[in-house]
């Protein structure tokens, strides 16, 4: 579904990301995982074209992003869900979702406001509360919902669950295996663990910018090498 090849990204003259490559397969739940500036919110708004990659290959589907804008790159079936929310506060979570509808797409999950209620409940009972009135958690639940509102095929989740309430971070676990059951491709950025581990099938460890470690989920669990390297703080 999803596939990135030594791919190269700067701002302005500081090098970001160095020949990075990773694979999302159809339906599958893949993780990168890092430290704070170890290059993952770089690498996610690479692939979705936020940032203007020097070189490499992104590629969805067999199809080339690399030089497409973030529009085009959205209306191909990619969603992205950035780390800072960027709901609309002046609009209630009704009109949140309307802004990001798009058609029917082939092959991917359609998705309905009735249907994201089922997934969100707590959405369900506030659809006329103003975005800038919602939780931190609740704002995280409507941006995830409303890039669904997309129909996408696979969707990009920067740090999904940082900052949250833990029963809010269960409840975004939850609805990341459900997306999976539907068979959407979740490529993820995380630097919780634990939720990592509970939700994703494969795991990309980046440190300043490259790929160091590559396995499953169960494979890093039992590597207290690898992660004391990598990912203890």
């Amino acid at each position: 579904m999803l596939s990135v090849r030594r791919l190269n990204a700067a701002y302005g003259r500081a090098q970001i990301l160095f020949d990075l490559g990773l694979e999302a397969s159809k339906g599958e739940v893949v993780v990168l995982l890092g430290r704070n500036g170890a290059g993952k919110s770089t690498t996610l708004k690479t692939i979705m074209g936020l940032v203007r990659p020097l070189s490499g290959e992104v590629a969805m589907e067999g199809r080339m992003l690399t030089s497409m804008k973030p529009y085009q790159i959205a209306r191909l079936g990619l969603g992205y869900v950035p780390e800072e929310r960027r709901i609309f506060t002046d609009l209630n979570v009704m009109e949140n979702l309307e802004v990001g509808r798009q058609p029917r797409r082939e092959g991917a999950p359609h998705w309905t406001p009735e249907r994201l209620f089922e997934l969100f409940p707590n959405l369900g009972r506030m659809q006329d509360r103003l975005g800038g009135r919602m939780s931190g958690g609740e704002q995280q639940m409507l941006t995830i919902a409303r890039t669904l509102m997309g129909n996408p095929a696979a969707i990009l989740l920067d740090e999904p669950s940082e900052g949250l309430a833990p029963v809010i971070v269960e409840q975004m676990a939850a609805t990341i295996r459900s997306l999976k059951r539907e068979g959407l491709t979740v490529l993820l950025s995380e630097q919780n663990l634990h939720f990592a581990h509970v939700v994703a099938d494969r795991a990309y460890i980046i440190e300043k910018g490259q790929i160091r470690y590559t396995g499953t989920m169960a494979e890093l669990e039992s590597n207290a090498a690898v992660r004391e390297q990598y990912l203890s703080v």
